[in-house]
């Protein structure tokens, strides 16, 4: 164990990951979560090829695969069950070395959580101003027994899409946006065989991925002002996707009202023009909050943190150069992957027009399954840094 000292302001997945990679080399870590109990609020995730190698990284990859499910061979159907283009997953072993992997979000925090020192962990911990550097870095943070001032010679700003890191460092650049969907999620018991496939209709998506443990976690979005809410989120669901094909209305009968979540859909349509200032590194949903569309949202925030892990193995001697690094490999990816999720939506979930439907669903169906595969391949066929 060197000496060198990180804060990681957020402890969701990506703040956790972010503090496991520094603390396997060899960084002392200390996580501020806001918080009053550290746990994820969340359904289920798939991570895709990219993911599972970071996580392998991580030294979580085994222990994830026996907890999460080993995608089943899928892809996308239209809303009456017909196949618009399959995913076969031998085949997505070839192009990627792995399949895709389901998993419960909160599976995945549990594991992050435990391969740290219980002791790095703080909850109940509001931060409220942090000093980028450049020589030193300062967070001032209010716990539960009053203020406290932190040093440290790298903060993390993993706080999400509402990011204090980011607006107290970047106070003139513009907010996240809605996207123009809103998402209900759900994680429920299951045990019959689903592959993981999406479905589409005009302006609204549905999808299950298994999780394992006999689990599922599907997905509904559709296109909708934003701040909407219903008495029933549940019935809400079952009105607009309930007469779509098998087994989506068995799945809405099987999930108690209580367990479905419904958010908006945000993303940062101005890219940050950085995500480094002094002696602080935005990660995650803080750098660059994306739309769920290719499924790389979560994927993209622990590719971040193995490679923050990475380029700051030296500890503290040269964590301005470091963090230049970081920042070089990481912003034209994240952004790059960031903008095709968009894009994805806007001509998969939000396309409404029929004449646009009836042509995009004619060109999937011609399209060969190892053609749609090496286009996956373009964000998901990505090996962490050696070392």
């Amino acid at each position: 164990m060197n000496d060198s000292h990180a804060v990681v302001v957020g402890g969701g997945i990506g703040g956790l990951s972010a503090a496991l990679a520094l603390h396997r080399h060899g960084w002392r870590v200390t996580v501020l979560e806001r918080a009053a109990e550290l746990r994820e609020v969340g359904a289920g995730l798939s991570l895709m090829a990219n993911a599972v190698r970071a996580l392998d990284a991580l030294g979580l990859g085994p222990a994830l695969r026996d907890g999460g499910h080993g995608e089943a061979p899928g892809g996308i159907r239209d809303r009456h069950g017909r196949w618009l283009s399959r995913v076969d997953a031998a085949d997505m072993v070839r192009q990627l070395g792995t399949t895709a992997l389901g998993v419960h979000r909160a599976t995945l925090h549990r594991t992050l959580r435990e391969a740290l020192p219980a002791s790095s962990v703080h909850t109940d911990a509001t931060v409220e101003h942090v000093e980028p550097g450049p020589d030193r870095a300062e967070v001032r943070y209010r716990g539960t027994d009053g203020g406290h001032t932190l040093a440290a010679d790298l903060v993390v700003g993993a706080d999400g899409l509402r990011s204090r890191v980011r607006a107290q460092l970047w106070p003139r650049h513009p907010d996240p946006v809605y996207a123009g969907s809103t998402t209900w999620r759900a994680a429920i018991a299951f045990p019959d065989p689903v592959p993981a496939a999406i479905t589409w209709g005009p302006g609204a998506e549905f999808g299950m991925v298994p999780i394992g443990a006999g689990q599922l976690y599907w997905y509904a979005a559709v296109n909708t002002p934003p701040g909407g809410h219903a008495p029933d989120e549940l019935a809400a669901v079952r009105e607009r996707f309930g007469d779509w094909h098998d087994p989506i209305p068995a799945l809405l009968t099987a999930t108690p009202p209580e367990v479905v979540l419904r958010h908006d859909i945000y993303h940062l349509a101005e890219p940050l023009p950085s995500y480094v200032r002094g002696r602080v590194a935005l990660l995650g949903d803080a750098a660059h909050p994306m739309t769920p569309n290719l499924g790389q949202g979560a994927g993209q925030a622990i590719e971040d943190a193995v490679v923050l892990g990475a380029v700051c193995a030296g500890g503290a001697a040269d964590v301005p150069g470091a963090l230049a690094a970081y920042d070089a490999q990481r912003r034209p990816r994240s952004q790059s992957v960031a903008r095709a999720s968009f894009t994805a939506g806007r001509f998969g979930q939000q396309l409404r027009n029929p004449v646009a439907l009836a042509l995009r669903d004619i060109a999937l169906r011609l399209t060969p399954g190892r053609a749609t595969l090496r286009g996956m391949a373009r964000y998901a066929d990505w090996s962490p840094p050696a070392g």
